[in-house]
């Protein structure tokens, strides 16, 4: 098949070649099917470090973690960080012993999600059935877009790039491919600035060789025991049939048989809906700590906390899951008269089933979410005389808001946030 090509900076179609005869750039992307595949992932590039980075210039050319104080943890890095070793999840002091001269930033969620609607408006403009997955990635579907732009989606994709990185000064890294699962795991294979496709006609053989932990819903758990079981690589799953896999791993088997081969029939659906608002953390050393696991669960509610708020949402439910040392799950969770966004209460609640789960420590992981969410009019609205305290809190937490709004995350921390 012949390759066709495309200049990612000026967005010609040219001849195959490495470089654009038109304006010079390198940046070309080539391949057989370019102009045929319409189901793309964007995935922004270190979004949080890229807008503080674009918010505050003195920060460009230097490492930026976005996380808490030093006993708290990564949350994200920017690459001059990740160059270093720094990574997501990882303890805060341990990310400055490696990188001591990073700047720590207090996350914004507020200016993320600012950020966020802006791309997403971008990827409006190009198709009515864009899938987000996050605030910094998205799906989308862009059949039948090349009659309404006169051009085809991989054209649209690099000129959304373009866009973010001209008007936002925000880059992302595109995935292109003839399925969900395929789309996501391109936009991952060039990171950052890229652009990836993966051909109905190489997929099987550009799996083949890829570890098993590439696969959709393959996490650290499940590639411990898929490699108990002598299963290494993507061929690997493939020598096994699809009954052998169902009955050796349940629906996961089944899951699994068809992403090794490259087969998800899943449609990216706009009609998507955030179900559940959470955050958790993964220890390097099982801890039966209560103060650190207090530590820990008061910054998972306060950072649930703030995406709620910058979402417009609020919770009924709350839910604490904290992980065994054998990787055993353990949830507790708790409905609420109204639902909440505040992080006082989301913590309060969830402090007290952190307390009923502690004899089955140590753990591994912890993990705090508010979930049957509903619109921010309708939370902590307090009409229980015997919440009256709660009430009080949330004045005070609604007033550190506006004073961290106004003078930044730092301007207010709490004490157990150092824990």
């Amino acid at each position: 098949m012949k390759r066709q090509a495309l200049c990612r900076d000026c967005l010609s179609a040219i001849p195959d070649k490495n470089r654009c005869p038109k304006c010079g750039s390198p940046r070309v992307i080539a391949h057989g099917e370019l102009f045929s595949l319409n189901i793309a992932h964007m995935d922004c590039d270190a979004f949080y470090a890229s807008v503080e980075k674009r918010d505050n210039p003195e920060l460009r050319d230097k490492p930026v973690i976005i996380g808490g104080g030093t006993r708290g943890v990564v949350s994200t890095a920017c690459y001059i960080a990740r160059i270093k070793g720094v990574h997501s999840a990882m303890p805060m002091f341990k990310a400055l012993k490696i990188c001591p001269e990073a700047v720590v930033v207090r996350p914004r969620m507020d200016a993320y999600v600012a950020a966020s609607k802006e791309i997403r408006d971008m990827m409006d403009a190009l198709t009515p059935i864009v899938e987000p997955l996050s605030l910094d990635e998205a799906f989308m579907d862009l059949s039948g877009t090349e009659h309404l732009h006169g051009e085809p989606p991989a054209l649209s994709m690099a000129r959304l790039i373009k866009r973010m990185e001209t008007e936002l000064q925000l880059s992302g890294s595109i995935g292109l491919s003839h399925n969900k699962f395929l789309a996501k795991l391109a936009s991952d294979l060039d990171k950052p600035r890229g652009f990836s496709i993966i051909g109905v006609g190489e997929t099987e053989t550009l799996l083949a060789p890829l570890p098993i932990k590439k696969i959709w819903g393959v996490g650290k758990v499940t590639q411990s025991h898929l490699e108990r079981d002598g299963i290494r690589t993507i061929s690997d799953l493939r020598r096994y049939e699809r009954k052998d896999l169902a009955t050796r791993y349940g629906t996961l088997g089944d899951h699994l048989w068809h992403l090794c081969r490259g087969i998800d029939n899943r449609n990216v659906s706009q009609r998507a809906k955030v179900k559940s608002i959470s955050k958790e953390t993964t220890f390097n050393e099982d801890t039966a700590s209560v103060d650190v696991l207090d530590g820990h669960l008061w910054r998972l509610s306060e950072q649930v906390s703030m995406r709620a708020k910058a979402k417009g949402q609020s919770g009924h439910v709350v839910t604490i899951k904290v992980k065994q040392s054998n990787f055993q799950s353990v949830t507790r969770r708790i409905t609420l008269r109204e639902p909440t966004q505040m992080a006082e209460r989301i913590y309060k609640h969830a402090r007290r089933m952190l307390d009923d789960v502690m004899p089955l420590g140590p753990f591994r992981l912890i993990g705090v979410g508010i979930s049957n969410l509903d619109g921010e009019e309708f939370a902590d609205q307090f009409n229980d005389l015997l919440e009256q305290d709660d009430k009080a809190h949330a004045a005070k937490e609604r007033a550190t808001d506006a004073i961290r709004k106004k003078f930044g995350n730092d301007a207010i921390v709490k004490g157990r946030s150092l824990r």
